[in-house]
């Protein structure tokens, strides 16, 4: 069964996704977003476990956020292009992969707190 994911940004007081999804095992992170051709607004894609994404395989580019066990953001990539290999981040638990543009609509930063909610 597909977990449905909710982000909510309690530092900026903002949703950024209010219907996602989570890849938690080998084969949901393994194909992730490749070949989408575009990702709804309140969409978002939780890479559970990981600490590094590549968009090798992708159509479109994505905004990233590395978040910590606590939910804690330590590093964001707004626009990260197809046929990237993103950075490897100290201390990261998760990986949320967005439609490019969110985290400027949405006026996140690193250092903010998320409260993810996964049913």
């Amino acid at each position: 069964m597909a977990q449905t994911l909710r982000v909510f940004n309690c530092t900026r007081n903002t949703w950024l996704v209010s219907q996602g999804q989570v890849a938690s095992n080998l084969w949901t992170r393994l194909v992730g977003l490749m070949g989408k051709r575009a990702l709804p607004q309140g969409f978002g894609l939780l890479l559970r476990n990981e600490t590094a994404i590549h968009t090798f395989g992708m159509r479109i580019p994505i905004d990233v956020l590395y978040i910590d066990a606590q939910g804690k953001i330590l590093r964001m990539t707004n626009a990260m292009p197809p046929a990237k290999i993103g950075p490897l981040v100290h201390g990261v638990q998760d990986v949320l992969e967005l439609p490019v543009g969110t985290l400027t609509q949405s006026d996140t930063h690193e250092g903010d707190q998320l409260e993810l909610t996964i049913v």
